[in-house]
């Protein structure tokens, strides 16, 4: 059951003011704070505001740096490598995405190595950010933080959720939008169920013995347990082309079991943005990406489905229906929040009032 049901305006004003009182610049404030809450408009509470207990203590122990600025440490042309420096993903992101962008439009593709930045959040923001100008892209990521997530055939967590994301633009209509942890589950989902006191569906996870289970405890708190990956072998192959490519080729690192603190989470992305009008055209892709979704969208719906979904339609729908009924935010993730503020010298009163709650 939901604490407070808040506007997302408001919902980001009171985010910001605990981003701003951690010592960032106001822009900076703003980035985060829209970022994490279009998360929750579009319906993934797991990278919205719910992070911000582990933005504050990374802050406090030195693994997250306030007002970073991105370096560009080698630049080919149509190849980028950029050192996140430790700063907030929602803007060293953001301001990658933008040199990608450029160079994608100028000379047809991208290929960036963003490295050693804080969490990025939802992923499907930055190929959202690069169908916007017109640009398909393809994202992969390593997350270098406690171990959460078991291998194919393993008993043991030895790397995290690594996502992938791919975008393609469609014009008059939202992109196309894949963004898929993994694992079974994102991490983030756990920790939103164990959050709520809601158990998970069977196949997910594992306790600290390898046996099935459904409680998010089970990869909350010790002894832990571990995320299965999707698909078997499929999905596990997938995250460890991640470590390799998002971990190894942009020069960062790779996950194996040595690091800063826990609680710490580093991200590593190899994005590839490519500029439709130097293959097959915009017109054409677009034409026939509108096609093709058209038709598989009217396919009959199995026994039990309302209807055939494309990806990025739940989002859209979820954005529609919480920028209107506002977003719901559970107890404990409401309390997490006013205890984020304590932490960095917001007052519960003032955080109350810019939420309007």
């Amino acid at each position: 059951m939901a604490a407070a049901v808040v506007q997302a305006p408001r919902l980001q004003a009171m985010v910001q003011a605990i981003v701003a009182a951690g010592g960032s610049e106001a822009r900076e404030a703003e980035l985060v704070a829209s970022n994490l809450v279009e998360a929750n408009l579009s319906g993934h509470d797991s990278h919205g505001v719910g992070m911000m207990p582990l933005y504050v203590m990374a802050l406090q122990n030195g693994g997250l740096k306030a007002n970073q600025r991105l370096r560009v440490d080698a630049d080919m042309g149509a190849i980028l490598k950029i050192d996140g420096r430790r700063g907030y993903g929602q803007v060293t992101g953001f301001e990658a995405m933008n040199l990608g962008i450029a160079r994608a439009l100028s000379q047809g593709a991208c290929v960036m190595g963003l490295y050693d930045t804080h969490h990025l959040g939802r992923i499907g923001h930055w190929a959202e950010q690069c169908a916007r100008a017109g640009l398909v892209s393809i994202h992969f990521v390593n997350v270098l933080s406690r171990p959460i997530v078991a291998p194919f055939g393993g008993r043991e967590p030895r790397y995290s959720t690594n996502p992938v994301c791919i975008g393609v633009p469609r014009p008059g209509r939202p992109p196309f939008l894949l963004d898929f942890a993994t694992s079974r589950v994102a991490s983030g989902k756990v920790r939103v169920a164990h959050n709520k006191g809601e158990q998970l569906a069977p196949g997910m996870l594992i306790d600290h013995a390898g046996k099935p289970t459904t409680e998010p405890a089970a990869v909350m708190v010790p002894p832990l347990g571990a995320i299965l990956p999707f698909g078997e072998h499929k999905g596990y192959g997938l995250a460890i082309a991640c470590e390799l490519l998002a971990g190894a080729l942009t020069g960062g690192s790779t996950w194996r079991g040595a690091g800063g603190p826990l609680r710490q989470v580093v991200n590593n992305m190899l994005s590839i943005i490519i500029n439709p009008e130097r293959l097959g055209g915009s017109e054409r892709l677009g034409a026939e990406s509108d096609a093709l979704i058209d038709w598989v969208l009217a396919a009959q719906p199995a026994p039990g489905v309302d209807k055939v979904r494309i990806a990025g339609e739940p989002e859209q729908a979820s954005r529609q229906r919480r920028a209107k009924e506002g977003i719901p935010v559970d107890e404990t993730t409401w309390q997490e929040l006013l205890a984020c503020g304590a932490k960095v010298g917001v007052d519960e009163n003032t955080l109350r009032r810019l939420a309007g709650v």
